[in-house]
């Protein structure tokens, strides 16, 4: 399994992994998302954790988690948040998701997304570990909806929804169990695991109903308002 794991950093960081695994390798255990979160989440997690003041260290942590992903997903937050707030029917608001260029819609969005996860961060009883429950949590949503979200045109989600099983959840879901051994309040991990379900369910509805399916700047949006919810549970739970 080693390649496979390879191959799902190398997707999901900016990480100097050396030579580039074949896509296929992860393609077809998109199961292991959930692996990615404890790398990404770790490391941000550890940059947090060495700021004294919490607010600072919560700026940081973001910050440092958008860097070691490339800031991949953020992207397709702010396109999502284009393509929400276009007028008229669908075909105009997939035109607004897969344009480029970010409009007001995109910088609503992703503004208030990244507020909240700071946040809710900011006010965790321990940033480390908060950040890697909100990662690995939010990989989960990715590999539900890579498993169950039909997409409503070719492109990279639309790939790994071929190659996926639609039982793949189900081993992601596993991989997210070694969180219970987290010091973290267990009637808050159970919260943060509940939004953890409903975000991703929340997007592909959202997706179903607006633009006639998922994409891979859906997909990648819920990870980002997935780890602001997971943050802000944590923070209301703990």
């Amino acid at each position: 399994m080693i390649r496979p794991v390879l191959a799902l950093l190398q997707f999901t960081t900016v990480l100097p992994l050396g030579r580039p695994v074949d896509f296929d390798e992860f393609a077809d255990h998109s199961y292991l998302y959930p692996l990615s979160g404890y790398v990404t989440g770790g490391l941000a997690g550890l940059a947090a954790a060495a700021v004294p003041d919490p607010a600072i260290g919560a700026a940081v942590g973001l910050g440092a988690v958008l860097l070691v992903t490339g800031a991949h997903h953020l992207d397709g937050l702010l396109d999502l948040g284009d393509g929400l707030m276009a007028h008229g029917g669908r075909g105009v608001r997939v035109r607004a998701l897969l344009d480029r260029q970010v409009g007001a819609g995109g910088f609503a969005i992703g503004t208030t997304v990244l507020l909240s996860a700071f946040a809710g961060l900011s006010s965790v009883p321990s940033l480390l570990w908060a950040l890697v429950a909100a990662e690995v949590l939010g990989r989960f949503g990715m590999a539900l909806l890579t498993a169950v979200g039909q997409p409503f045109r070719e492109g990279i989600h639309g790939y790994l929804y071929g190659r996926a099983k639609r039982w793949f959840w189900i081993p992601a879901a596993l991989l997210c169990t070694p969180l219970v051994l987290l010091p973290l309040p267990l009637p808050a991990l159970a919260g943060a695991a509940g939004v953890a379900l409903l975000v991703p369910l929340g997007v592909l509805a959202l997706g179903q109903r607006l633009f006639g399916g998922l994409n891979g700047d859906l997909v990648g949006a819920s990870h980002e308002v997935c780890r602001a919810a997971v943050l802000c549970t944590l923070s209301l739970l703990a």
